[in-house]
């Protein structure tokens, strides 16, 4: 049964930093498609940093250059730097384990309306970051 647990969110000053944790059991962060969503305040939940099956990274223009997303294969873990964040950076962040539409959905290639992803698709709980002004 694959589980995905994230950590690290909280609140910071806009401008600071924060690095979210999401430990892997289940399945290895090596060979599948991984990557971190969030979901804004009265918004759908969205698609901001993924790696796909063979390594490759995909950013959403709205984190490029800022977010960092990472993973270490011995600690099974997914990692996001998130560095210069914004107020508009305020969501609930999730890590989501799938197929590889995961990193068309970053990529904004594909979209799944009313935010019916795909059932096979495993995500955690969330952790909140809150940027203030």
């Amino acid at each position: 049964q694959v589980q995905l647990v994230e950590s690290g969110g909280g609140s910071v000053q806009a401008g600071g930093s924060l690095r979210l944790s999401c430990a892997v059991s289940g399945t290895s962060v090596s060979t599948t498609c991984v990557g971190w969503f969030r979901q804004r305040p009265g918004k759908g939940r969205e698609g901001i940093a993924a790696f796909d099956s063979d390594g490759t990274i995909t950013y959403a223009r709205s984190v490029q250059g800022r977010f960092t997303i990472t993973k270490d294969h011995a600690e099974n873990t997914l990692y996001l730097q998130m560095n210069n964040l914004k107020p508009e950076d305020t969501a609930m962040y999730y890590c989501a384990l799938g197929d590889t539409t995961l990193t068309m959905v970053v990529a904004g290639i594909v979209a799944y309306p009313d935010q019916k992803f795909p059932a096979a698709w495993s995500w955690g709980q969330g952790t909140q970051v809150t940027v203030t002004s």
